[in-house]
């Protein structure tokens, strides 16, 4: 069995890395769009504690549909637009649930910087542009990219199961080595995912120590 999945691979080499290169490509402009969109959000409900609350509580909602009932409702609503299937249904499933994990950990990271921090910046007259950019958010930036790592991961499984709506990607032999009842096929599908997930989780783990100031790390560092 083992053998034959690494057969399979090596067999349509050309056909797995283009469906992988599909794979990423949905992944990633959900990931993009949803760090342009949670971001932001995650920074403004923390000058607006009313509406934190319900805000991630609304996206936490969304991360408890299933994949396959969120994509249904894609159907009827994009239909009309003739996008009911395809990739564009599947970005914005992924873009939905994206939005916890980016939002939650970029409102919890702006609300851990240490108080004293930000008095000292207000102290030396920065503005609350000048506070973010300067302060809080270099400070906050290793969180927020956990944030980012999580929902990547997280798209790569789901944007698998989004083949059934005709999205494309590495989820292809999976469906159709279910419909073919070829093991070796949907094994196969299944690990590319695996490694993709764990080669894009190393990659934003890369970053997110890249971007970690030295004194956070140091301070890990003395903690341990």
């Amino acid at each position: 069995m083992v053998s034959g999945v690494f057969q399979f691979i090596a067999n349509n080499f050309p056909q797995a890395l283009y469906l992988t290169g599909e794979h990423v490509w949905i992944v990633g402009v959900a990931l993009f769009i949803a760090a342009a969109t949670g971001i932001p959000l995650g920074l403004y409900i923390t000058e607006h504690e009313d509406i934190a609350s319900p805000i991630i509580s609304g996206a936490n909602i969304i991360m408890t549909i299933p994949s396959i009932a969120l994509f249904g409702i894609m159907l009827p609503l994009l239909s009309p637009l003739n996008m009911g299937l395809g990739k564009i249904p599947a970005i914005i499933a992924l873009i939905l649930y994206s939005q916890l994990p980016i939002i939650r950990n970029t409102y919890t990271a702006i609300k851990n910087v240490p108080p004293d921090l930000v008095d000292a910046a207000i102290g030396v007259g920065m503005s609350r542009w000048q506070r973010l950019k300067e302060v809080e958010i270099p400070l906050a930036a290793p969180v927020i990219i956990a944030g980012l790592r999580t929902a990547a991961v997280m798209n790569i499984g789901i944007a698998a199961i989004a083949v059934y709506i005709g999205s494309g990607g590495l989820g292809v032999y999976i469906q159709q080595g279910i419909d073919r009842a070829y093991p070796e096929m949907i094994l196969s599908g299944a690990l590319l995912v695996s490694i993709l997930a764990l080669i894009v989780d190393g990659i934003m783990a890369l970053l997110e120590r890249a971007i970690t100031p030295e004194g956070i790390k140091v301070r890990k560092k003395l903690m341990q």
